[in-house]
């Protein structure tokens, strides 16, 4: 007669609205037997944190792989492969330039019909100074609203595009640049997120510039002053990196920003990320 012993899941919390610590060994996590209770405490909590789990990038790969549909970074689907996040041009030389947009506050694929629906970072060299990772959970960040603003901000549509976050970093930049940007289009999405799961959160970041059929002045107010209300320091983590630390965030109800570092100093991270289950609605 066989006995079938189940890992038991073990964890706790960061703060009381975001962010969770897993203490779990590497050896349990990669035996793929705690795949659906990550996904369910991820969707709970938007941050995962394993500290100094130190996965290398076979690990990486394979453990993303327990928890959904590994999201290769080249657009026909080929690529399987750890991504390099870096300035380093030698080592980055396709997007280092828009690495630069994530110094501010956003959520991935917001071009997409159907974002992403995580993105796991390991830390394999810090900043020399700086270089926090923040997350904010936008669905704490709607839930804490009141029932008069709900109402308010539920019909409102917003446009994103990729050349509005150039201007965060790039004030003047020439027109050529800027008209490069702005081929890639714009995206109309919802203010509000309405979940399959029956929840909902606030789709904001640096991608957004424009609430549809409001006055300009008003529509900047809406989106500083959510903005500013969904990354209170309530409903906010900042995660000081160690060499082998993994994070994992849930794109659908988080946003995130890389904090100020020195740009010479190196800094990398490996990423994978799960493919998107759920479009925008």
């Amino acid at each position: 007669m066989s006995v079938t012993t189940m890992t038991r899941f073990v964890h706790e919390k960061i703060k009381p609205t975001i962010g969770s610590r897993i203490l779990n060994s590497k050896a349990e996590l990669l035996a793929g037997d705690l795949g659906s209770q990550i996904r369910e405490l991820l969707e709970q909590r938007g941050v995962l944190v394993f500290k100094e789990i130190n996965f290398n990038d076979e690990e990486q790969i394979a453990f993303t792989k327990t928890l959904g549909t590994f999201a290769p970074e080249m657009q026909d689907g080929t690529d399987h492969k750890i991504h390099k996040i870096t300035l380093d041009v030698k080592e980055n030389p396709q997007s280092a330039e828009y690495l630069k947009g994530s110094l501010y506050w956003h959520i991935d694929g917001t071009m997409n019909d159907t974002p992403i629906l995580a993105s796991l970072l390991s830390c394999k060299v810090p900043a020399t100074w700086g270089g926090n990772t923040g997350f904010c959970n936008t669905y704490a960040a709607y839930d804490a609203l009141t029932d008069e603003q709900k109402a308010e901000y539920e019909p409102l549509r917003v446009m994103h595009s990729v050349w509005s976050s150039l201007l965060y970093y790039e004030p003047e930049p020439p027109l050529a640049k800027l008209t490069g940007f702005q081929r890639i289009g714009e995206n109309e999405l919802p203010l509000v997120w309405n979940h399959r799961s029956g929840r909902k959160s606030l789709v904001l970041g640096c991608t957004a510039h424009r609430v549809l059929d409001e006055e300009p002045m008003k529509s900047a107010q809406l989106l500083v002053g959510l903005r500013e209300w969904a990354t209170r320091e309530e409903f906010s983590y900042s995660h000081e990196w160690s060499v082998g630390d993994l994070v994992i965030w849930d794109n659908t109800g988080t946003m995130h920003r890389a904090e100020k570092y020195d740009p010479d100093c190196n800094r990398m991270m490996h990423r994978t990320k799960l493919q998107g289950e759920e479009p925008f609605e």
